[in-house]
């Protein structure tokens, strides 16, 4: 009889090299946190549960390039994720699961807590939210006679310069809370946050319609890619 040749051993499903190049790159986490690390190694830690086996280290390099740095990875819109090549559903949903985190976790600094004793944890907040969006939101935040924030809420989302305001729905909504005053803030996805006239305007209009009630309008502030403009600060209030 003809001996039976034996069968290739079974490939495995991932080369030993990605498997150890994943076992040092949490190591190096655990150990030294996230400065140990640059961003494209950040990224493929969040990559690695959404691609269990593949190389995340191209494709991290590839969604960074594509969008300029982590946090515009992380405010990308899903349909924009999805057109980089090697992105699933699997990639966009970890990293959106990710940003949503980061939102929370910044909220929560801010989130019923005195404005003025948490103003640069609010800038942050803010930043994180909305500097890297595409178009732009209009957030209200409601305080308390304290000054305590109560409430941030989006009250409106429009195009990549233009987002609709109605002074009513503001203070309505001010009324309804039980708020004492507010901050408006919005973004400029151009990444200048150089107020313009109907910005302006709709700032004094707000203003009006609050002090009518009794509510006081303590500042508006536009969000820009690197920087922040506040109204109270430039004079415009």
């Amino acid at each position: 009889m003809r001996p039976v040749p034996a069968k290739p051993a079974a490939a495995p499903d991932e080369p030993d090299h990605r498997l150890a190049h994943r076992s040092r790159l949490r190591a190096r986490f655990m150990e030294g946190g996230a400065p140990a690390m640059p961003d494209y190694e950040l990224l493929e830690l969040i990559l690695f549960r959404a691609l269990p086996r593949g190389d995340t280290k191209a494709l991290a390099k590839r969604l960074l390039r594509t969008f300029g740095d982590l946090n515009r990875v992380m405010a990308a819109p899903a349909a924009r994720l999805a057109e980089v090549k090697g992105v699933g559903q699997a990639v966009v949903e970890q990293i959106k699961i990710m940003e949503a985190v980061g939102h929370r976790m910044a909220r929560a600094r801010v989130i019923q807590r005195p404005i003025l004793s948490s103003w640069d944890a609010l800038l942050d907040y803010l930043q994180t939210a909305l500097a890297h969006q595409g178009v732009e939101q209009f957030r209200t935040l409601y305080l308390d006679r304290k000054n305590v924030l109560i409430a941030d809420e989006m009250l409106a989302e429009g195009t990549v310069d233009h987002v609709p305001v109605y002074p009513r729905e503001v203070v309505k909504r001010a009324l309804e809370l039980n708020a004492s005053a507010l901050i408006l803030v919005h973004n400029h996805p151009s990444g200048d946050p150089t107020p313009s006239e109907a910005d302006i305007s709709m700032t004094y209009a707000i203003r009006d319609a609050a002090q009518v009630l009794g509510l006081v309008l303590h500042d508006h502030l536009i969000v820009g890619k690197a920087r922040e403009l506040s109204f109270r600060s430039e004079g415009i209030l």
